[in-house]
């Protein structure tokens, strides 16, 4: 089974300050140890290192290197999928805006899910299933 990773779960496993660290971390590895693999999108990535450095969300914020190094490990790691945006999902992008009339904050959300959903991807590691649930196609994972 391929779980697709959230920017919110990403920071949550990273970040030992986050509420839901150890949550988390546990659920990642069950997953991993049971042999499921995982997809990330270069979305994803950039928005972990834009927040995970942000000194208004952490006490302790990673540097924009250390950020970089971690969503790195993550991109590399050999259980990870790579997956891109490509013409079926915005297509599909385009679809669910409308047909859900999704507004200006739901973009990145529905980007996202729909890169997933045309990789085949119907389970999604996040701490916010509501910004899935709207379109109806996925089984949200919350640690």
């Amino acid at each position: 089974m391929t779980h697709g990773i959230d920017t919110v779960f990403l920071v949550a496993a990273e970040v030992a300050e986050h509420p839901d660290h150890q949550a988390a971390r546990q659920k990642f590895q069950s997953f991993r140890a049971a042999g499921d693999r995982f997809a990330l999108v270069p979305q994803v990535l950039a928005e972990f290192v834009h927040v995970v450095t942000d000194p208004k969300r952490f006490t302790q914020p990673l540097t924009v290197d250390q950020a970089l190094e971690r969503a790195e490990i993550w991109w590399e790691s050999p259980e990870v999928d790579q997956l891109g945006s490509d013409a079926f999902s915005v297509r599909t992008f385009f679809g669910w805006m409308r047909k859900h009339r999704l507004g200006r904050k739901r973009i990145l959300d529905t980007l996202l899910a729909s890169t997933f959903r045309e990789a085949g991807i119907i389970f999604i590691l996040t701490t916010n299933a509501r910004d899935f649930e709207v379109l109806g196609e996925f089984v949200c994972i919350i640690p």
